[in-house]
């Protein structure tokens, strides 16, 4: 089996910090190279895998100023195209630009769809899904007009995330700084119930992280740490009484959430998008629909078992899990 693992073009893959769809893709590509898989990832040249890489992009539209994100990204799809009758199948991570090409070509097209943002970009999903096979990350995520191949939830090597089974009295925020991401909220449920909380994670809306978080970081209860990589990511997600994931949108996975669960850390998240399909109430964390809830949630987060949170990753959200279930679809697809 032949694949052309097509990465996008946003960060590095894997990436240095943040990057959610580059680091899936990567975990990915090289569980299969694992497993003896033939896999060419197509990505930024500055990529690391153990398989083959191949592009034409010098770095990411984000950390090289002079890679303007429109031009490469064509440059970077036509390249793997060009070439598309000497794979067995095509697994695009890169969203739905890849589409303008699918019927060009008799290669099989798997289309992992990291997220389906709204109905405006039904147009470059639904006319393709007869020639282009679609996997939601979540059931939840899956839009009623589409056909799906499968849903196959992200998974972690889970080995690399260290057990912490003490935790700490703080709590956490790890995600971007964003209105959808809840750090407003969290800073709230953190003040209320007298915890001290860290938050970690790029600022990726300027205009909110002025007006609702950074006035409210004191250095002291509330600490901003900025993007967190290395060793440090790995002790901010286990040295924490629990994670909040107080949402304010209907999120399709959260890989953050799976990392603080494999280090033992519970999470409180609200009721909302993936996170019913992720977190079990009450065992490795808490599904809650407001603030108050939250601070509830809080003062019984110790009660949780700390090893039982992580076995309820290894059990369901490991990286092996995620490429079997890739390997049966391809097969699937490739009649095998």
């Amino acid at each position: 089996m032949k694949i052309a693992m097509l990465a996008p073009i946003a960060w590095r893959t894997p990436p240095r910090h943040y990057g959610p769809w580059e680091l899936v893709t990567s975990l990915l590509t090289e569980a299969l190279v694992a497993r003896g898989v033939d896999v060419t990832l197509f990505a930024t040249q500055d990529s690391l895998t153990a398989g083959k890489l191949d592009g034409v992009v010098p770095a990411s539209y984000n950390e090289d100023p002079a890679i303007d994100a429109k031009v490469w990204e064509f440059r970077h799809l036509a390249h793997v195209f060009e070439q598309a009758d000497t794979f067995d199948l095509i697994h695009n991570q890169a969203d739905f630009p890849a589409h303008a090409f699918a019927n060009l070509t008799d290669t099989p097209i798997v289309t992992t769809i990291h997220g389906f943002s709204s109905d405006r970009i039904l147009p470059m999903y639904e006319p393709y899904q007869d020639r282009v096979h679609y996997v939601a990350i979540s059931d939840a995520d899956r839009h009623p007009a589409l056909r799906y191949a499968a849903t196959i939830h992200h998974g972690i090597p889970v080995e690399t995330f260290p057990f912490d089974p003490q935790g700490s009295d703080d709590l956490l925020f790890f995600g971007r700084i964003h209105p959808d991401k809840g750090a407003a909220e969290a800073i709230a449920a953190a003040r209320t119930s007298r915890r001290t909380l860290h938050l970690y994670g790029v600022i990726q809306d300027e205009g909110y992280h002025a007006r609702e978080v950074q006035p409210q970081v004191d250095g002291e209860t509330i600490r901003y740490h900025g993007v967190a990589g290395g060793s440090q990511r790995l002790a901010a997600l286990g040295h924490a009484r629990a994670m909040l994931h107080l949402i304010n949108f209907d999120e399709p996975f959260g890989l953050s959430v799976i990392e603080a669960m494999a280090c033992g850390t519970p999470v409180i998240a609200m009721n909302r998008g993936s996170m019913p399909e992720l977190i079990e109430h009450g065992v490795n964390g808490y599904l809650v629909d407001s603030i108050g809830d939250a601070v509830a949630a809080i003062g019984r987060a110790g009660e949780l078992d700390r090893a039982a949170i992580r076995q309820t990753v290894i059990d369901r959200f490991s990286v092996e899990r995620m490429a079997d279930a890739y390997l049966a679809l391809y097969a699937r697809i490739l009649g095998r």
